[in-house]
């Protein structure tokens, strides 16, 4: 038997949260594998259009940040991050069928519309208790071993690690995959 890939693992996390995003979300799902840590859970997700571009975008909440993703055919992929320490405010204001979100984040405001009301309801009342938290209850982000490999060369081109060592250390994060 196949051991499950990392988006299974996911769609099975979103499924048991009662969360299914539309086919809208698909290119954003996706990309969440690389991510998303293994050992990070998600909390809550919504999708909804960026108010400054339009773009469909998912907004995820996990254990250990607020994720926002734009994965668009022709401009790449945007992800940005925050820490929940870092958001000031989260609030939704909903229509007839639809509500949007603003979110603070130090100096800039995350706004996104189109999400379903009581989505944004739900998101914005989980977002609000990890923010409540002290944030040594929040688990720390395990570097990933691409973020690792990064920091290996960076001390090979500074000469604090030798070619030997660089390779000897390479070899021991590879083969965690």
């Amino acid at each position: 038997m196949s051991e499950k890939s990392r988006l299974d693992e996911i769609r099975e996390e979103l499924e048991n949260l009662d969360i299914s995003p539309t086919i809208f979300a698909r290119k954003e799902i996706r990309e969440l594998p690389d991510i998303i840590s293994k050992e990070e859970k998600i909390i809550y997700l919504v999708e909804g259009r960026n108010k400054i571009n339009n773009h469909h975008i998912i907004l995820v909440a996990t254990d250990r940040r607020l994720i926002f993703v734009d994965k668009e055919f022709m401009y790449g992929l945007k992800v940005e991050d925050f820490s929940y320490s870092k958001i000031s405010s989260i609030q939704y204001e909903t229509a007839l069928l639809l509500a949007s979100i603003d979110i603070q984040v130090t100096d800039d405001i995350v706004e996104i519309d189109g999400v379903g009301r009581y989505h944004a309801e739900l998101f914005c009342e989980k977002v609000r208790d990890f923010m409540s938290r002290p944030e040594e209850n929040f688990h720390k982000a395990e570097p990933t071993v691409l973020d690792q490999l990064e920091q290996l060369g960076r001390l090979k081109e500074s000469g604090i690690l030798s070619e030997e060592e660089f390779n000897e250390q390479k070899k021991k994060l590879i083969s965690k995959l």
